[in-house]
């Protein structure tokens, strides 16, 4: 058993006690995916257990990818049978063998958010209702959250809680919206992602004889991340592992961060509730980051009150301390991080990949990016436009979608005129209400369109019929790549894309030939038994940003909201924007829940760092259009100041810490942290009793002017070229500044 030589105590505990319930808590860079995936070898090389008869879930294809490969490492080839991948994909599996007990047929479509948005938008336009009221995100968001605690439509309707909520949001129809889209996926043989889990709920809960085959199936089952599990996902799980109880979920509470998609710290912190006879095993030694980094991020957590308690350690090198940058604004915040990155990739011979910079909002990027470019630092950006969310790859999925689905109505809806062929929206519109008023589906209709349509638009509804039956003879006889090729050459997209000559065009058709490319891996990869186009297309409706990101390899700073960085590590790292009503959010302040989660979100993103770890805040961002003056976050208060030391690239004769006792960053901190010699003391200037803004208009340079804030200067110097018009004003306590004349409220003296 090499596999064991290798592991600590806590670790190969964790491995070889494979019976009865266990819960695996490991801490970052605790290597909690060798143990996970050595507890699947073991089970397999040394208890004998058949792959078949071992159900593993995931979060992301990635992580179970990594954990199979680490596995056939161990035991071989044989690990290719194991159930190993996402919760959606295996509970997706589990569906298309026992669709018919539900009432769908085997090869139902999988909606993406953007079908989803697309339907209920529609739906709110037949209903006649506002579509400002009733917008499709705030309205999906009802819906998923309805789902994932594992409320029908049904119940929804008769709880009168649930009714007055939606009153008091002045939407009272949300619940007729979650009935009708129910029904509308249903009648387009569709679900959506919340309904893969939602949906083997009901299979198990209401046909025992089906969730008894795959309890005495799954001997063994294991969960991944298990804290960012929801209701319906650790129901799932349970009732599967209920017979031999050979549960054991691997997770950190600490990493808890994805409320907001309905993931339940419960779930993690009550398990043990569940289990009289659990044993909890803890990975505490941290294998990835320095001494400084591991204790801060420990300082940090420990302010939290719901957790399960661990002592997290490690033996690696003491390291540096952790930087904080300041900055006068968000644009200065871009330019130190470029700046540090750049003299610590020349200083330790360090490439672009071992950068990432990390923030709360996908706005923040701009500031970084800009700074980022002037250097000529390459980046990338992970969690932008996707490359299956691009509309021309949208168009040729829809087409294949509904080659395989006829009942697939957003499909339809994005093809019948795609490329033009004089059907239009009204047109569109009366093969619906002809559909509903005949109680047919939309398809039926097209291939019958002669009952109901005439003229010009029937002949090119019927043609559009031809072709697609025609389609649905290939896809029958051929595989995912030859079908999908015909299809897109004859449907007419592959052409028009051609001949868009303009720089976007021709970069179109190439995303459309890499996904003709993506296809053709996926027919020769000898691990896919399953050619066929539907199973791609199943394939492609579960794939996830981060499945996506892994694929680009070019050498680049990493660009990432801290949600999306979960699981990732760096050598160095950048968390920008550590300022109050950003980070925490504003909208994470009204509960300690809410306050604890974003604390979660904080620890998450220091202990991706490895060496080097950097903090950054601006006194100044704009926000919403608005120039907005910002204090510290409450979480640098957090961090022990002992593992923290002011980086010599900010500019801190420029800069202004608040005292506020309310935002909890106090005098202390500030004081501890040790301060650059010669620091200029500034003095607090308030505004004349006449102070009133001059007409800015009138402003030349040397005229002397007066600052509400910075007091009185100079100024040295115009730039009135461009919509952002600038002047240089040289004050007397607080030296050279450059002012938005759009936003600047001085008094000119003289």
């Amino acid at each position: 058993m090499d596999y064991l030589e290798h592991l600590n105590e806590p670790q190969r505990e964790g491995v070889i006690n494979t019976e009865g319930p266990c819960m695996i808590i490991a801490g970052a860079g605790s290597g909690k995916t060798r143990v996970l995936t050595m507890r699947i070898a073991h089970l397999i090389q040394s208890k004998n257990v058949d792959p078949f008869n071992i159900l593993a879930l995931t979060f992301t294809n990635k992580a179970a990818k990594e954990m199979r490969d680490r596995i056939e490492g161990v035991v071989g080839t044989e690990a290719r049978n194991l159930w190993m991948g996402t919760f959606h994909s295996i509970f997706a599996r589990i569906l298309r063998t026992e669709a018919d007990k539900l009432g769908y047929p085997s090869n139902f479509t999988i909606y993406d958010t953007d079908d989803s948005k697309s339907l209920i938008k529609n739906i709110v336009k037949e209903m006649g209702l506002d579509d400002k009221v009733y917008k499709p995100n705030g309205v999906l968001n009802r819906i998923s959250g309805a789902k994932n605690r594992l409320i029908s439509w049904q119940e929804y309707l008769r709880n009168p809680i649930y009714k007055a909520d939606d009153e008091s949001a002045m939407k009272p129809e949300l619940g007729n919206i979650y009935r009708t889209y129910v029904d509308r996926c249903f009648k387009a043989s569709a679900m959506d992602f919340d309904d893969l889990l939602f949906n083997t709920n009901v299979l198990f809960r209401d046909h025992p004889d089906t969730l008894n085959k795959y309890q005495q199936r799954f001997q063994y089952v294991l969960v991944d991340e298990f804290q960012d599990t929801n209701i319906s996902q650790y129901l799932i799980t349970k009732k599967i592992a209920a017979v031999r109880q050979n549960i054991c979920v691997v997770g950190d509470d600490a990493q808890s961060i994805y409320a907001f998609r309905g993931a339940d710290i419960q779930n993690i912190l009550n398990f043990e509730k569940d289990y009289a006879d659990l044993r909890i095993i803890k990975l505490e030694q941290n294998y990835r980051s320095t001494q400084n980094i591991v204790n801060a991020a420990n300082s940090v957590i420990n302010k939290n009150r719901a957790q399960l308690k661990k002592n997290v350690w490690t033996s690696n090198d003491i390291g540096d301390q952790i930087e904080l940058l300041k900055a006068t604004s968000d644009n200065e915040e871009g330019k130190l991080v470029a700046s540090s990155i750049f003299e610590e990739k020349m200083h330790h011979q360090l490439t672009n990949n071992d950068f990432a910079v990390l923030y709360r909002t996908n706005s923040q990027s701009r500031a970084i990016e800009e700074a980022l470019r002037r250097m000529s630092i390459k980046y990338k950006i992970i969690g932008g436009l996707s490359f299956y969310q691009r509309k021309e790859i949208k168009d040729i999925l829809a087409y294949l979608r509904f080659v395989i689905n006829q009942n697939d109505e957003q499909a339809l809806r994005r093809i019948i005129n795609l490329p033009k062929r004089g059907i239009g929206t009204a047109t569109v519109d009366k093969l619906v209400v002809a559909a509903y008023d005949h109680e047919l589906s939309l398809w039926d209709v097209i291939s019958n369109i002669g009952q109901f349509i005439g003229g010009r638009s029937a002949n090119a509804i019927t043609q559009f019929a031809t072709m697609i039956k025609a389609f649905k003879v290939e896809t029958e006889r051929k595989d995912a790549f030859e079908a999908s090729s015909y299809i897109a050459k004859n449907s007419g997209l592959l052409r028009e894309l051609y001949e868009d000559k303009t720089i976007e065009g021709l970069s179109r058709y190439e995303n459309v030939q890499e996904l003709l490319n993506a296809i053709k891996e996926f027919v020769v990869n000898p691990e896919n038994e399953d050619k066929s186009l539907g199973a791609f297309l199943q394939e492609v409706a579960l794939i996830t940003s981060v499945d996506e990101s892994d694929k680009d390899n070019m050498d680049a700073v990493t660009l990432m909201t801290i949600h999306m960085a979960k699981g990732l590590e760096f050598k160095n790292v950048y968390v920008v924007g550590m300022e109050e009503d950003l980070f925490p959010s504003q909208m994470m302040l009204s509960s300690r829940a809410d306050l604890e989660e974003e604390r979660r979100l904080f620890y998450v993103a220091i202990t991706r760092a490895k060496r080097r770890l950097y903090l950054s805040y601006a006194l100044n961002r704009y926000r919403f259009g608005r120039l907005k003056t910002c204090e510290p976050s409450r979480f640098l208060e957090d961090v022990d100041p002992e593992y923290i030391k002011v980086n010599k690239l900010s500019r801190s004769r420029d800069l202004q810490v608040s005292t506020n006792s309310n935002l909890g960053y106090t005098k202390n901190f500030i004081n501890s942290v040790k301060q650059p010699v010669n620091q200029p003391t500034r003095k607090i200037h308030r505004p004349s009793a006449d102070f009133v803004p001059s007409d800015i208009s009138k402003l030349a340079e040397g005229m002397k002017v007066e600052h509400a804030k910075f007091g009185f200067g100079v100024v040295t110097r115009m730039d009135i070229q461009g919509a952002n018009k600038k002047a240089k004003v040289n004050f007397e306590n607080h030296g050279e500044k450059t002012l938005l004349l759009s936003f600047a409220k001085l008094k000119i003296l003289s």
